[in-house]
């Protein structure tokens, strides 16, 4: 009996260690990163990366350096300066024994003539217009495999996407010769773009004006993604495009995949990335090679603001690209830019830059790399529609019994506001009832039968109750598929759109009109403002305890902010749990239920502002006040002292 007893104890033991072993993987445990020695006086703000025929690293910097790195993983690895003088370049490749990199007014090649590893050739392919604004980045090229190359240009920025340089806002080709082609328009700030392993090319997008979140879009000769400014150009004698800017109109109030019906040109997204629960800039795109992983020919998609890098897998429906997307390395050291595959050595390289675009993680430049380290994680490996549901394949069998719960799982579906306001809220979200599931023989998919689907819309899958046949959890038991098109056979689809949004009940410290009570005395009017960077205009405000303050919150940064209120010590705490509020997040303006905030705003759009009205703390002290939006609460801060009368 005793010993029985002792088995038992034992059992539990290790039951109770085996899920707290779970409970702390992640990511580095499969996919490891390595830091990349950068000496003190180079400042390596990585604009592009691209290999030579000699196997050196080549790496441009946003300062406009061209740096040749020689084996990156020697402890002090030998940086070559191969180009200067060049104005922010955010792009580079390498072809016939040249690079080739944008600056911000033309496509530069780089050539060294004479063997001495520095350029003595700057030699100008092509050039477009610029009219001088800040925002006008100019990115890539990616080589074709014709010879031809991609290059994208920037919307400039005047509290919205404008276009007011020739071709700006769109995707051109230049061939070896120096011809320009306009390819697609409907971008906005498209810093990354590439090639899957078919060759189609794809961009990805950042939120803002006209994009309601981050996406990921096939463009192909004639498209329009969607931002309208660089429609201005579409008459011009060799655009691919007859949309006009005036064809487009968000009074409508459709989405981006209803427009379609009305606008043929019109490309809805094949991935989209919801806002802040994915990543909150998306930037460029790799392939995986089948040396990383159980995930060969998926995608890899990085995030600036995030500092991590997100996973694809997408497949063809009916001819139109679409899929999901799922977390997968989080923790850089800085904003993730570019991304660059080194076949020798079974690596990533990751260049990282967050000058004027704040990131989580802080350094303000970082070159990093990664690689698998031959364990298998346990993971949704891919997630494909079916004519009536979803099937999710994993990277190891499942067991069957966690799998054939219905409690196992949940799927909710959403989608985005098409207009010309920053971002968009998630709207008409509603939980779709699974009617049934199918567990393959084999272990290693489940089959989840809905009520309906909804075209064009972003399918948030949850798998939180799978396990594998040991018993561990998934290391990331989510993905968000957007589903443009639905196979043929018996189907649930129903209508795209559905007016009936269900509200959310937001905090009631909020307080937008001057309190009667008051008798129309304020003590202490404050002005706060934004810098760039995720910054507030004052680190430092003071107001006497108990007294009735006034407080206008200028947003005019290119983003939305938000201003809360907390008491001392709790900047973290709250802003942790609005990261916690998911896909009611931005409904609710990233505003947590807790007694923690002692007032605040709305999420103010840029070139907007809001007025609150508070009364101090009759405690003395210390407080905070902090912007809540994902991502921010950890930079964008300040202090709010409460003073003795």
């Amino acid at each position: 009996m005793k010993n029985i007893k002792l088995s038992l104890v034992f059992v539990l033991i290790l039951s109770l260690t085996s899920l707290g072993t779970f409970a702390q993987e992640n990511s580095s445990q499969y996919y490891p990163i390595e830091k990349i020695n950068i000496p003190d006086e180079i400042s390596l703000e990585i604009g592009g990366m691209a290999f030579d025929d000699k196997g050196r690293l080549g790496v441009i910097t946003r300062r406009g350096e061209l740096w040749l790195i020689d084996d990156p993983t020697q402890d002090k690895p030998e940086y070559v300066r191969f180009a200067h003088g060049l104005h922010e370049p955010l792009g580079l490749a390498f072809n016939d024994g040249s690079f080739y990199s944008n600056q911000r007014g033309e496509l530069t090649k780089l050539t060294d003539t004479n063997g001495d590893d520095k350029a003595d050739s700057y030699e100008t392919i092509v050039v477009w217009e610029l009219y001088g604004n800040y925002h006008e980045y100019s990115y890539g090229p990616v080589l074709m495999d014709n010879g031809d190359m991609i290059v994208t240009l920037n919307l400039g920025w005047e509290g919205k996407g404008v276009s007011k340089s020739k071709w700006s806002g769109w995707m051109l080709k230049v061939t070896p010769d120096g011809e320009v082609i306009p390819y697609a328009t409907g971008l906005r700030s498209p810093a990354g773009f590439g090639l899957n392993k078919e060759g189609d090319i794809f961009y990805t997008e950042n939120q803002g004006d006209w994009v309601g979140s981050g996406r990921m879009t096939h463009l192909e000769l004639g498209d329009f993604a969607g931002s309208p400014e660089g429609l201005r150009w579409s008459q011009e004698e060799d655009s691919p495009i007859s949309v006009k800017f005036e064809d487009i109109d968000d009074t409508k109030e459709l989405t981006l995949y209803e427009y379609q019906e009305e606008i043929e040109a019109v490309k809805p997204p094949s991935v989209w990335f919801p806002h802040t629960l994915m990543g909150i800039s998306t930037s460029d795109i790799a392939v995986f090679s089948d040396k990383m992983g159980p995930f060969s020919g998926q995608l890899m998609v990085g995030d600036q603001g995030h500092s991590k890098i997100m996973r694809v897998f997408q497949e063809k429906v009916n001819g139109v690209y679409q899929g999901v997307c799922f977390p997968f390395i989080d923790g850089f050291s800085s904003g993730v830019l570019r991304m660059q595959y080194a076949p020798e050595k079974d690596a990533v390289y990751v260049g990282q830059t967050n000058r004027g675009w704040r990131s989580t993680g802080k350094e303000p430049f970082a070159l990093e790399r990664f690689s698998w380290s031959g364990k298998i994680p346990f993971e949704i490996k891919k997630i494909m529609v079916e004519p009536d549901g979803f099937r999710l394949e994993f990277t190891q069998p499942i067991n069957k019994s966690s799998a054939q719960a219905i409690t196992s799982y949940q799927i909710t579906d959403f989608t985005y506001r098409y207009h010309h306001r920053y971002g968009s809220p998630v709207v008409q979200k509603e939980n779709r009832t699974i009617k049934a599931i199918e567990v393959s023989e084999d272990g290693l998919s489940a089959t989840l039968k809905l009520d309906k689907f909804r075209k064009g819309f972003i399918y948030e899958i949850k798998a939180t109750g799978v396990r594998n046949v040991k018993g561990k959890p998934l290391l990331n038991d989510y993905g968000y598929y957007t589903l443009n098109e639905v196979p043929e056979g018996d189907t649930n689809i129903v209508s795209t759109s559905n007016s009936n949004e269900a509200g959310v009940t937001a905090s009631n410290r909020r307080i937008t009109e001057l309190p009667e009570s008051w008798g129309g005395q304020i003590d202490t009017e404050i002005q706060l403002g934004t810098l760039p960077g995720l910054q507030f205009d004052k680190k430092e405000l003071k107001v006497v305890v108990g007294s009735k303050v006034k407080l206008t919150f200028n947003n005019s940064d290119d983003m939305p902010h938000n201003f809360l209120f907390v008491n001392p010590g709790k900047a973290d705490e709250v802003g942790e749990a609005a990261l916690k509020l998911g896909l009611d997040g931005a409904e609710l303006s990233f505003i947590p239920k807790s007694d923690e905030i002692i007032a605040h705003t709305n999420m103010v759009a840029p070139s907007d502002a809001e007025t609150i009205y508070f009364i101090a703390p009759s405690e003395p002290g210390i407080y905070q006040y902090v912007c809540t939006f994902p991502g921010h609460h950890t930079i964008m801060r300040g202090v709010l002292r409460v003073e003795a009368k």
